[in-house]
C-alpha cells in the first residue's frame, strides 16, 4: 500500500502505475517551486508518498534488472536510495534540497563501485537512466580502468561500437586534454585512456515517465543494453575497495 499525494490510501497491484509515477513527479516539481525547508516541513505527508512510490519503482526495476543481471537482486530499496537534502556549505546556491528521486542499483548496493544501473527522477525533462562509473574521485579506480583499456582495447571496441550501445548510448566522462603519462599515446583507444570516469546516460521526458508500466518496460530494456559495458568495467575494477571514511 502507499498514500497518494493527497493522502488517499491505494493498493499495490504489483506494477508500477502512471497514477504512482505522476505522484513522483507532481511532488518533485513542488518542491522545485518551493524549495525551501518551511515548506517541505509542512508537507511531509507529500514526501512520505511520494518516496514510497518511488521506493516501489526501485524494487520493480531490481526485479526487472535481476532477470539479466542476478548480480543486484537482494537489496532493499531504501538502502538503494540518496537523500534529498544538499550540502550546501561549498556552493552559491544554497537551496537546502535537490528537488531529484536518485537510485543506484548495484552489486554493492548504492556504492559506486562495482558499477551498476542509476536513475534519476527529475521534473522537466531532466530525469535519465545512467550506468558505469561517474565519479572520478576514486584514482585508483581511474587507473584499474585505463590500464584494463589498454590491455584490452579490442574488448572495449567491441562494447562501444555494437550496434544496439550505438543506437542507444555515447560513453561521456571527465577527461584530461592528453594522455596521461604512462600510457601509449598511439593506443587505438587512447581518447579512452585521457577519460577519469566512463559512464552512459539515456534521457527520460517527463511524459515517458509517467508511464508507468511503459517506463519500466523501457528501463529494462536500456538497463539489458549496458550490462556487457558494465561487465567491462567491473573485470577491470576487481580488486578494487573503497576508500575508508575518515
Amino acid at each position: 500500500m502507499y498514500l497518494n499525494i493527497n493522502g488517499t490510501l491505494h493498493q499495490r497491484k504489483g506494477m508500477v502505475t502512471v497514477m504512482e509515477t505522476s505522484l513522483i513527479l507532481d511532488y518533485l516539481s513542488e518542491l522545485s517551486q518551493n524549495n525551501n525547508r518551511e515548506w517541505y516541513h509542512a508537507h511531509k505527508e507529500e514526501y512520505k508518498a511520494a518516496n514510497a512510490a518511488f521506493e516501489c519503482l526501485v524494487q520493480e526495476l531490481i526485479l526487472k534488472i535481476g532477470e539479466f543481471d542476478s548480480s543486484v537482486l537482494g537489496h532493499a530499496p531504501k538502502d538503494l536510495t540518496f537523500k534529498l537534502v544538499r550540502d550546501t556549505r561549498f556552493s552559491h546556491d544554497k537551496s537546502p534540497y535537490n528537488p531529484a528521486f536518485r537510485a543506484h542499483i548495484g552489486p554493492q548496493g548504492k556504492l559506486p563501485v562495482p558499477v551498476g544501473y542509476y536513475l534519476m527522477v527529475k521534473p522537466g525533462n531532466n530525469s535519465f537512466l545512467g550506468g558505469g562509473l561517474f565519479a572520478d574521485v576514486f584514482k585508483d579506480a581511474t587507473k584499474m580502468i585505463r590500464d584494463h583499456i589498454q590491455a584490452d582495447p579490442s574488448g572495449w571496441e567491441e562494447i562501444i561500437q555494437e550496434e544496439g550501445f550505438r543506437e542507444y548510448f555515447q560513453v561521456q566522462g571527465t577527461a584530461l586534454k592528453n594522455v596521461p603519462r604512462g600510457y601509449d599515446k598511439e593506443h587505438p583507444q587512447a581518447e579512452y585512456l585521457k577519460y577519469k570516469s566512463w559512464y552512459l546516460e539515456y534521457p527520460i521526458s517527463d511524459d515517458m515517465f509517467r508511464d508507468g508500466e511503459g517506463f519500466l518496460n523501457l528501463a529494462s530494456s536500456v538497463f539489458q543494453r549496458m550490462k556487457p559495458f558494465h561487465g567491462y568495467l567491473n573485470k577491470a575494477l576487481e580488486g578494487f575497495e573503497m576508500p575508508k571514511r575518515e
